[in-house]
């Protein structure tokens, strides 16, 4: 039955749920002829049914063989299946249809470690593989993604200028590009979505700082996201949280953000974020509190509990104690500390898997598609090209912006401190900056302490050398 199919398709999409349709959407839409398939077959009838225009560049299929037979050599398959187990499944039916020079694309939100290990297993036989970070969700999909490829550099050859003909474009340049071998791209994301956890959590604080302790109804909040949005902090995640504030729910008529349960779900990716840095021994605690409020979020009838038990935290604070430049600010330095962690991470996983990871190009992708555009990553991307190895908070535009902003960012979190207003992430923005500045820390105790239960040994200030031990090891019993 497969030899009667034409191999019309430039390439092929499998897994029709709504990010999977829209981005085959945007493919056809772009000029690309596109075989699509899904497991169950009444999806795919649908999905062609409902296309419109664009039904003449799609080729639906009933059948693994046909989907793959209606593909041109060398073949090009997208999946768009859920992370895990399922993709695994999906290669491994795929792999008896396919060519060595045919390639698949896993295009899920995959863990990097799992890229790694299918690119491993392509080099040993067998169609070749490639992961890529899709960021933009359904909008993002079927207008315009940020797309992170990493592996074979050969495949983004073949596939490329698809890739970027469908991603977003900021001011014509395609937000899409190879980051480097392997899990790169997946990487990529995986810190992409570390940092919208964190990105989103400084806003939730200082939303949290103006609702409860300086008592601003949801309308006024939404003014001052939208003037913050004319501004440095201009994002999509300030745009969106102006809209959210001014909304009013259609059956009651209160603020939306007041019939919105406090429980915020995940999907896993910032949760993967914090586990690479603590695992490459890189910090980014930024993202690790965002990654916890979240879990304390969903704790909720234990924080019912503990109101009752000990009565709510959060005070109202004297009117003028804090202004929305103050809260600006305090986002400004808390957003660079943020970013100066993620581009840290990504560099420290580049020099482990001897990646070439271009970091001013991956500042230069976000700027569109993606949940963290903004205006302030034109800047990152300046910094990076000059020094991509030096801290992002040292490179001169943020370093002044540091030091215009972090007094702002200080007051906030010491008044969120003394008045019970939860601020964890721009608290631990505010301590690495505070770290990061400290030539001499106290981690010498760290080291006593250590030398001193373990004989784990030192080094000394004053001699060269490793493995000094205090009198103390003398005494042990």
């Amino acid at each position: 039955m497969a030899g009667t199919v034409t191999a019309a398709a430039e390439v092929g999409l499998i897994g029709l749920g709504t990010m999977g349709g829209n981005l085959a959407l945007n493919i056809a839409e772009n000029g690309f002829s596109i075989a699509v398939y899904n497991r169950t077959s009444d999806k795919t009838d649908s999905f062609y049914a409902n296309a419109g225009a664009l039904a003449e560049k799609l080729i639906p299929a009933k059948t693994l063989e046909d989907f793959v037979a209606a593909i041109k050599t060398p073949r090009a398959i997208i999946l768009m299946v859920p992370a895990g187990e399922a993709v695994d499944e999906q290669i491994a039916a795929l792999r008896p249809l396919l060519s060595d020079d045919d390639l698949i694309i896993d295009a899920g939100n995959a863990n990097y470690h799992d890229t790694n290990r299918r690119d491993a297993a392509s080099k040993e036989g067998g169609p070749r593989f490639m992961g890529i970070g899709v960021s933009g969700g359904e909008e993002g999909a079927r207008f315009g993604p940020s797309i992170m490829a990493g592996g074979p550099k050969d495949a983004w050859t073949q596939v490329g200028h698809i890739l970027e003909a469908i991603s977003a474009k900021h001011e014509g340049a395609p937000c899409a590009a190879h980051l480097g071998d392997a899990g790169a791209g997946h990487l990529v994301k995986t810190v992409h979505n570390g940092i919208e956890y964190a990105d989103m959590q400084m806003i939730a604080e200082v939303y949290g700082v103006m609702r409860d302790g300086l008592g601003l109804g949801s309308d006024e909040i939404s003014k001052v996201f939208g003037d913050w949005n004319e501004g440095i902090l201009q994002s999509y995640l300030i745009e969106i949280s102006h809209k959210v504030a001014g909304t009013a729910d259609p059956e009651t008529g209160r603020p939306m953000l007041d019939i919105i349960l406090d429980t915020a779900g995940q999907k896993g990716t910032g949760r993967w974020t914090a586990i690479e840095a603590l695992m490459l021994g890189t910090p980014a605690s930024a993202i690790e509190a965002a990654v916890a409020s979240r879990n304390m979020s969903a704790r909720l009838s234990e924080r019912k509990s503990g109101q009752a038990e000990f009565g709510p935290a959060p005070a109202r604070i004297v009117a003028d104690a804090v202004s929305a430049k103050d809260l600006e600010a305090a986002l400004v330095a808390g957003k660079i500390v943020c970013y100066a962690q993620g581009f840290g991470l990504i560099l420290e996983a580049a020099k482990q898997y001897g990646w070439d990871m271009p970091l001013p190009e991956i500042a230069k992708i976000w700027r569109q598609g993606c949940i963290i555009r903004s205006a302030m990553l034109n800047d990152m991307s300046k910094a990076l090209a000059e020094d991509p190895a030096r801290n992002l908070m040292l490179a001169p535009f943020f370093s002044a912006k540091l030091k215009e902003t972090h007094g702002a960012l200080r007051k906030v979190v010491a008044l969120g401190a003394l008045n019970g207003l939860p601020v964890p992430a721009l608290s631990a923005a505010l301590s690495y900056f505070d770290i990061m500045r400290t030539e001499r820390s106290t981690a010498n105790m760290l080291q006593g302490q250590r030398d001193f239960f373990g004989a784990h040994g030192f080094e000394r200030t004053d001699k060269d050398g490793k493995g000094y031990h205090g009198p103390w090891a003398m005494n042990t019993v």
